[in-house]
């Protein structure tokens, strides 16, 4: 299966991002051919959202929402911070975006 190299995917989604309106910014670089991204999505009201990747059952890319309910974003923080740790290739992007929309093209499912 062919798949984007991880820093043309960034930039992608950083665009789209953009092109809606909102501010994206790569908080920690990782591999730039096949890192792992987080993707963190805040609101107008500062609500948090943590976005990961996963493959479903199909081997397809889909993003699950991490954290049940809304977990606050300090915990966020705190669970970005032990993957980054644990994985130097993994890349951590940030999207402000007043209506809390994550920009991302694939499926989203839910804890």
């Amino acid at each position: 299966m062919f798949q984007l190299k991880t820093k043309i995917w960034v930039d992608a989604l950083i665009r789209r991002a953009e092109l809606g309106f909102a501010s994206a910014y790569v908080i920690r670089r990782g591999d730039e051919d096949a890192g792992i991204v987080l993707v963190k999505v805040v609101d107008a009201a500062r609500k948090a959202r943590l976005y990961v990747p996963e493959r479903d059952q199909n081997g397809k890319r889909v993003w699950r929402l991490h954290g049940a309910g809304t977990p606050d974003e300090a915990e966020i923080d705190a669970y970005c911070l032990k993957r980054t740790k644990s994985d130097g290739d993994l890349w951590l992007i940030e999207i402000e975006d007043r209506a809390g929309s994550h920009y991302l093209e694939e499926s989203v499912v839910e804890s």
